[in-house]
C-alpha cells in the first residue's frame, strides 16, 4: 500500500478529528472513508454522464426520440396499475 501526504490546513485538520472522534473511528480512517465515498461518487457522475452520451449518440444516429409528454403519459399509466403501450420513437423535427 501507498502512502500520501496531504496537507490539511489547522481548522480541518480539527474538524477531521471531531468528526472522526464522533463518528467513532481514527482520523484516518474517516479520511480514508470520505476519499472512498468521493471517489465513488464520481465515478457514478462519470457512467452516468457516459450513458447519457450514449443515449444521445443513439438519438443523433437515429433521428428518433420519444416526447417527455409520451413518456410521461406511459410511465404514469404503469405506475397507476393501467395497462400502458410503450410511446413510439418519432423522427427529430429539423
Amino acid at each position: 500500500m501507498s502512502t500520501t501526504t496531504i496537507p490539511l490546513s489547522e481548522d480541518l485538520k480539527t474538524r477531521v478529528a471531531t468528526a472522526a472522534r464522533k463518528s467513532g473511528v481514527t482520523a484516518h480512517h474517516f479520511i480514508l472513508e470520505a476519499i472512498e465515498q468521493k471517489t465513488r461518487a464520481a465515478e457514478r457522475q462519470a457512467d452516468f454522464e457516459a450513458g447519457a452520451e450514449a443515449r444521445y449518440a443513439r438519438i443523433v444516429e437515429s433521428g428518433l426520440a420519444l416526447s417527455w409528454a409520451d413518456m410521461r403519459a406511459y410511465l404514469e399509466s404503469s405506475m397507476g396499475g393501467r395497462t400502458a403501450v410503450p410511446p413510439t420513437p418519432r423522427r427529430l423535427a429539423k
